[in-house]
């Protein structure tokens, strides 16, 4: 019986200096993690409401000048000379077109025309012998008139199969196309050995280094873009912000959805490193009192401090006692270098915007 309570005691000393021994141990991790190393140095704004004046919307690149190489003949594809990608020069044969049939009409046409010049120079000769004997009055003034009858018959038979040349030469140039201007092969339709038809694109072409930025603007903003407004343009893809200008407003949107589309120019000095088809977003400065009717209580924040983990999107806050507390927040649209948080961020409270080390939940900070 004194052995089991001697066993008891020992057992109850045993468990009261594990709990001690464990209760240490927690009270040096929460000092150790209070006083590792200087606290991190960090910048911190308020959220506050969107003040944004400008409007945001969304657009593309696209070339300037972009045009479909077809022709108005019908015949086979002897000769394609370009491939997707390729740079061409302004004048260089593109696509070359079976054409016999219309050198076979030239060659018609020039015998017509040579035969019709000869009956000129007879023409032409009897004329003026008729307009000499007139004058000697050994010859009628009808005999006359019936000859420069025959005379202006064959200065319009030239003249006929002349244009009847032209006719032929114009259809022969579009047996041979040329590229219009310098630029970029971006489509290719049909291939050596295939059916050319009158209107069907064979190829496309891109006029490069030629940019402008097409964006959509909905029907309560469309009053308040001119042209020449300057603008800014942000493109995600190459992380570059250019300086824009209106340069075209179309007036309908009949087919755009409701839409109305705008073009924007770009500078010279700014198109390197652009491609078609690079999405962009455009800030359009517009006055308060005829900017779109936005909710007072949006609050936006830099995008550089929100925090990306897994699908989940947070920023730093700041606790009480000088801590970096992670938010897990909800965002919503992007408006140039800000985004809307939708929840998770109320209005006028601090949250950090950048620090000089690595953050964590729980961190030691000192505000700069």
């Amino acid at each position: 019986m004194k052995m089991n309570l001697k066993n008891i005691a020992q057992l109850f000393i045993g468990i009261g200096m594990i709990a001690i021994t464990a209760c240490s141990s927690n009270n040096k991790k929460e000092t150790t993690a209070e006083n590792t190393g200087a606290a991190i140095l960090v910048s911190v704004a308020t959220a506050s409401a969107n003040d944004q004046q400008g409007l945001n919307i969304s657009g593309q690149i696209e070339a300037a000048q972009n045009v479909n190489i077809s022709t108005r003949l019908m015949g086979y594809i002897t000769k394609l000379n370009v491939k997707v990608g390729d740079h061409v020069s302004k004048g260089q044969l593109l696509v070359s077109i079976s054409n016999d049939d219309i050198l076979a009409k030239r060659a018609q046409a020039d015998a017509m025309l040579n035969e019709a010049e000869a009956a000129l120079k007879n023409a032409a000769k009897d004329y003026e012998r008729y307009t000499n004997l007139y004058k000697q009055q050994s010859a009628s003034a009808k005999e006359l008139d019936n000859i420069t009858l025959q005379y202006n018959a064959a200065r319009s038979r030239v003249e006929a199969a002349k244009q009847s040349r032209n006719e032929v030469d114009a259809m022969l140039s579009y047996s041979n196309l040329t590229a219009p201007f310098a630029g970029i092969v971006t489509q290719k339709l049909a291939d050596a050995g295939s059916m050319a038809n009158p209107g069907m694109p064979l190829l496309t072409i891109e006029q490069s280094g030629s940019y402008q930025v097409s964006a959509s603007v909905p029907e309560n903003s469309i009053n308040q873009i001119h042209q020449g407004t300057e603008v800014m343009i942000t493109i995600k893809a190459i992380d570059k912000t250019i300086k824009g200008t209106v340069s075209q407003i179309n007036q309908s949107s009949q087919f755009t959805g409701g839409q109305y589309i705008i073009k924007i120019s770009l500078p010279d000095n700014e198109k390197n490193g652009l491609y078609a088809g690079m999405y962009a977003n455009v800030s359009i400065p517009v006055k308060r009192s005829a900017a779109i009717a936005t909710n007072s209580d949006e609050v936006m924040v830099p995008v550089s401090s929100i925090i990306y983990k897994d699908q989940l999107t947070g920023l730093y806050t700041v606790g009480s006692n000088n801590t970096a507390l992670l938010r897990w927040v909800r965002l919503g649209k992007n408006a140039g270098d800000k985004v809307e948080v939708l929840s998770g961020l109320e209005k006028n409270e601090q949250f950090i915007v950048s620090a000089d080390g690595k953050l964590f939940n729980g961190a030691v900070i000192k505000i700069k």
